[in-house]
């Protein structure tokens, strides 16, 4: 069967706390000694009864580990000082931000034109004057940018003519080869003056008569007809 948990809690009876003391500190005072034998520690107990009585147990002197145990102490304490100085102006520091956020959130709300209604005649001229001067530096960073692109432009139109200078340069020696269109215009126009006409002229006269016979024959009848 489990036994339950001891609830921890101070004895009504004195009789049976008193006897529960005297085991208790026994059985303490034994282990402080295992302790600083088995472990080699430097070990100091202290214990006053319900009545005031002193009990104590030290492995080497009592008065050495209690000097020993507040100079410790205050070397703690030495340590911890510039940690707690910092930590004091951390939160100063927070404190402060948190300040100066509020103000620049209630600042940029106004520049919006939000939360005007409990300003000043004073306040507003400021704002106004801030905004002012907020639209000339914009405007003038506006120009900035435009020239800025504008000479990048002009340098990319140096390098477009520099390469074409060089691409007519390379090309500028080579023959320019002809059009088959216009070899063939070539061969049509008969390579003379007065070609086109004459084949015109020629190709004008077409015989529309029908004649049978050799071609002697017919060279004698076109004769005939001539004269």
């Amino acid at each position: 069967m489990v036994r339950g948990k001891t609830q921890m809690r101070r004895i009504e009876n004195a009789t049976s706390r008193q006897v529960t003391f005297s085991k208790r500190r026994n059985g303490l005072l034994k282990k402080a000694f295992e302790l600083s034998v088995l472990c080699d520690a430097e070990v100091a107990l202290i214990v006053f009864s319900p009545r005031g009585k002193l009990y104590e147990f030290a492995s080497s002197s009592l008065q050495e580990t209690i000097e020993r145990y507040r100079k410790h102490k205050k070397n703690v304490q030495n340590d911890n000082t510039p940690l707690v100085q910092d930590m004091q102006h951390l939160e100063h520091e927070t404190a402060s931000m948190v300040k100066k956020i509020e103000t620049l959130e209630i600042s940029k709300r106004k520049l919006l034109g939000e939360g005007l209604g409990t300003c000043t005649i004073e306040e507003l001229q400021r704002i106004e004057q801030q905004l002012e001067r907020s639209v000339c530096t914009i405007r003038a960073r506006k120009m900035q940018v435009f020239k800025e692109h504008i000479q990048q432009l002009k340098e990319k139109e140096k390098i477009l003519i520099a390469e074409n200078a060089a691409l007519c340069e390379k090309y500028e020696g080579e023959p320019v080869p002809e059009r088959n269109e216009e070899r063939e215009n070539v061969d049509v126009g008969g390579g003379g003056d007065g070609g086109g006409d004459t084949e015109s002229s020629e190709n004008s006269d077409v015989e529309t008569e029908l004649f049978i016979g050799r071609p002697e024959k017919r060279m004698k009848h076109n004769l005939i007809m001539e004269k």
